[in-house]
């Protein structure tokens, strides 16, 4: 088994931990708090844990390796994936992308520093770099791997053609790609349907993208899952009001929570979507516990209700 495979139905991100981004430290806080939302996601049958080395500036990795310090064996329990290749502004350098070989090396060491880890079972490529050398990177990802640093790789925001173009350079087989896709970014399944439609121009997803990850066995996991909440707490739009009150009394009737009926809404894909939830709250981690342990409960037709009152208007 992957360890893609052993990252179960549901993953936490954990780009919330840390503190403020603008905060050059943390503190006993900020890893008490770590401490209780990685409990609320192990309590609730998540076992895989997301990160990214500019998540709070570093700082995200720190407490979770803070985190596995103070609990002999946990490490062993659970799977951990990093990010790198985003280059934050800095000291007058302006934000950009960096899948240099050398730079996605140093990235690493720096991250296993931080997580206190030997390796992390998946390294993604956060974004895609332009300037990027696919015969490079490949060589740096295949080094990372020799070295045991990193178990598998798997790429991010990133299309079919530049998966392609990485695989045909790289011995390791591409394991996941994660993209944005929830019930309010709905982009990945609009492209599907909307072909030889006028508005398919106006989607901007990569055409082809999901398909070639079923064929390939790459896992699509989600990022932005939850919705930032436009369903379970907040809205702001009719769509979003009429959307959560649907949500609502699908939860009650299924005796589950709404955070579950957004999430089941993805699984119930047959692509086999992984939804990485990213809220910083424990009692809302805890409140995704079905999705994580129950196959999705909705209908044919309730996962369409849910798609048509999320885009507000009929199926070409």
């Amino acid at each position: 088994m992957s360890a893609v495979d052993e990252a179960g139905r549901v993953i936490y991100g954990c780009m919330g931990l840390g503190g403020e981004w603008n905060a050059e430290t943390y503190g006993a806080a900020e890893i008490e708090h770590a401490e209780a939302v990685v409990q609320a996601a192990l309590d609730s049958g998540i076992t895989a844990f997301d990160h990214a080395d500019i998540y709070g500036r570093g700082k995200a990795e720190a407490v979770f390796g803070e985190v596995l310090a103070r609990s002999p064996g946990l490490r062993e329990r659970i799977t951990v994936q990093t990010k790198c290749g985003i280059r934050l502004a800095a000291n007058g350098r302006a934000g950009h992308y960096d899948l240099r070989g050398a730079s996605i090396g140093a990235r690493v060491r720096e991250s296993l520093e931080r997580l206190r880890v030997d390796a992390v079972d998946v390294l993604l490529l956060h974004r895609p770099d332009p300037l990027a050398d696919p015969r490079d990177v490949a060589a740096a990802l295949s080094a990372l791997h020799a070295e045991g640093r990193v178990r598998a790789v798997g790429v991010s925001n990133m299309s079919a053609a530049q998966i392609t173009a990485l695989q045909a350079e790289l011995d390791l087989p591409v394991v996941a790609d994660q993209l944005e896709m929830s019930l309010h970014s709905r982009a990945w399944v609009e492209q599907g349907v909307l072909v030889n439609t006028p508005a398919a121009a106006d989607v901007g997803f990569s055409d082809g993208t999901l398909e070639h990850c079923r064929a390939h066995g790459i896992t699509l996991q989600a990022w932005g899952a939850l919705a930032r909440g436009r369903y379970t707490g907040r809205q702001e739009t009719p769509e979003e009001h009429a959307t959560a009150r649907l949500v609502a009394g699908l939860a009650d009737r299924k005796g589950t929570t709404p955070e579950t009926i957004v999430l089941w809404w993805l699984r119930r894909h047959p692509a086999g979507i992984v939804p990485v939830i990213g809220t910083a709250r424990p009692d809302r981690v805890r409140a995704c516990r079905d999705a994580a342990t129950r196959d999705p409960a909705l209908t044919h037709e309730e996962w369409y209700g849910l798609w048509l009152a999320a885009r507000g208007r009929p199926l070409p």
